[in-house]
């Protein structure tokens, strides 16, 4: 599939990219798998190193035809593949020195208003990021009121999440809600106006849909644990993340899951040593500097965590799933 615009490409920014590299120090030849290729924009700082080498996974049909480019340029040293991260211990047996994340919306998704991520759009709503079973579209016009309050209250930690939900049940009983716009109209006569806020009226409902839609969170828990699995000992999972709920899987999973974790209960037994998944983490998080974030305003909002594999046979950390199993069980959920 070609890009609709392959202007895109040249506009996305990887995030703390400065900030990755050093994590990875790509200059001893590493071997490096980038989870969310996007416009390629990590993959293309690995690759400048010559030793180093790329596995690169993506959902999205539409970032094929800059992966071609990449395996033209750099043959055996890049692979691609065009899958969800979830599934990344599938495509290769490899064991690799650093995983990275960065999650969220790529600028191809965003700045490509015909695919309806952007509330800037008029064109109809879809917000699928590739491989997923429904549409925002079909989302809105035919889930209950009760489920898209839930919805847009827990993934868009949206406190006006009822009225909004009782909006679109009253419009799509006129008429099905078919595009972005018409989704943006009903979210601003739903909302109070707050003219302190910086961000935009529609930015919490668009979150919830999207993340819905695509099980985002569902996708990032599989993905960390898989990743933990193809790591080398003393290889680093990097994860960037953009909103509070994904920071909160990251922060448990490192922290619960490394050598120095905490005991819940200090008379019971601590867990033992063989099954952390971690070496010592250090509870940090690393954040765009100021002139990143006059370039690249999506950074903004960045959180960069990193944690190192410990030399331990990987072990399931259930305990992670069950955490989460709430926002889980809710990306399941069918109308």
């Amino acid at each position: 599939m070609k890009l609709p615009h392959t202007s895109l490409e040249g506009k996305h920014l990887p995030v703390m990219i400065d900030e990755v590299l050093k994590i990875c120090n790509p200059k001893s030849g590493e071997y490096i798998m980038d989870c969310t290729f996007g416009a390629g924009g990590y993959s293309k700082e690995f690759l400048k190193f010559q030793s180093t080498k790329v596995v690169a996974l993506d959902r999205d049909n539409y970032v094929i035809e800059i992966a071609n480019k990449l395996r033209n340029k750099f043959h055996s040293r890049f692979t691609f593949y065009n899958e969800k991260f979830s599934k990344l211990d599938q495509v290769s047996s490899d064991k690799f020195d650093a995983v990275v994340f960065d999650l969220g919306l790529s600028s191809i998704q965003l700045d490509d208003l015909t695919r309806g991520f952007s509330f800037k759009s008029k064109n109809e709503l879809n917000m699928s990021m590739g491989q997923t079973k429904r549409s925002a579209k079909e989302v809105l016009n035919t889930y209950s009121n009760k489920d898209l309050k839930e919805i847009i209250k827990i993934f868009g930690e949206e406190e006006e999440a009822s009225k909004i939900s009782n909006n679109i049940v009253k419009e799509r009983a006129k008429g099905k809600i078919n595009t972005t716009d018409e989704l943006v109209k009903i979210i601003k006569k739903s909302k109070r106006k707050n003219f302190k806020k910086k961000i935009d009226q529609s930015t919490k409902t668009f979150q919830a849909i999207r993340i819905f839609v695509n099980q985002e969170i569902s996708e990032l828990i599989e993905g960390i644990i898989n990743a933990t699995k193809v790591l080398k000992p003393g290889g680093k999972l990097i994860v960037i993340s953009f909103h509070s709920i994904e920071d909160k899987i990251v922060k448990f999973y490192f922290k619960n899951y490394s050598k120095n974790h905490s005991r819940s209960n200090k008379y019971l037994p601590e867990k033992i040593n063989s099954l952390h998944l971690f070496d010592e983490y250090k509870n940090k998080i690393i954040r765009a500097t100021s002139k990143e974030i006059k370039r690249n305003p999506r950074s903004r909002s960045a959180k960069l965590r990193v944690a190192i594999r410990s030399a331990n046979k990987f072990n399931d950390p259930e305990e992670l799933r069950n955490k989460f199993k709430y926002f889980t069980d809710l990306e399941k959920r069918i109308a």
